[in-house]
C-alpha cells in the first residue's frame, strides 16, 4: 500500500548497518566514571564470553576487543528479522585521568563487562629556588 516504506526502511538498515544481520562489527556503548580511587568502564557484552574479550591499555587510551559468535545453526533464509549483534567489536576510549594500567581489574557479571583501572597519583608540582653563588 505505501511502497516508499520499504525504500525508508532499506535506507535506515545502510545508515545503521550494526543492527542488522549483514553486519560483521559493531562498536559496544560504554560508560566511563570516576570514584576516588579508580577510573571504571562499564560495557554491556551479553552474549560474549569473556574468553572472546581482549583489553589493553597505553597510555591511558583502554582498548576492548572481541568477538561475539551466534552459536545456533539457523537457516539465513528462514529469519524474518535479524538484529542480535554478531561478528566482531573493538572500542577505544580516552581515560580521563592517568592511570596505573598493570593493577587493572576487569570482570563480567550478567552480560555487563566492568573495568576497575586504579588512578596514577597526582604529580606535584616541585618548585626550585634558584640559589645565588656569591663571588
Amino acid at each position: 500500500m505505501f511502497p516508499f516504506w520499504d525504500e525508508e526502511d532499506k535506507l535506515f538498515e545502510d545508515l545503521t548497518p550494526s543492527l542488522y544481520s549483514n553486519a560483521q562489527n559493531f562498536v559496544p556503548a560504554i560508560d566511563v566514571y570516576q570514584t576516588k580511587d579508580d577510573v571504571v568502564v562499564e560495557t554491556a557484552l551479553s552474549g560474549v564470553k569473556p574468553e572472546d574479550v581482549e583489553i589493553s591499555i597505553e597510555n591511558d587510551v583502554l582498548t576492548i576487543k572481541g568477538q561475539a559468535k551466534k552459536e545456533t545453526e539457523i537457516d539465513e533464509k528462514n529469519y524474518y528479522r535479524k538484529e542480535m549483534r554478531t561478528g566482531s567489536f573493538h572500542r577505544s576510549v580516552v581515560l580521563p585521568t592517568h592511570v596505573i594500567s598493570d593493577k587493572a581489574e576487569a570482570t563480567s557479571k550478567d552480560g555487563v563487562l566492568k573495568i576497575a583501572i586504579p588512578k596514577a597519583p597526582e604529580s606535584k608540582i616541585k618548585t626550585i629556588k634558584v640559589k645565588v653563588e656569591k663571588k
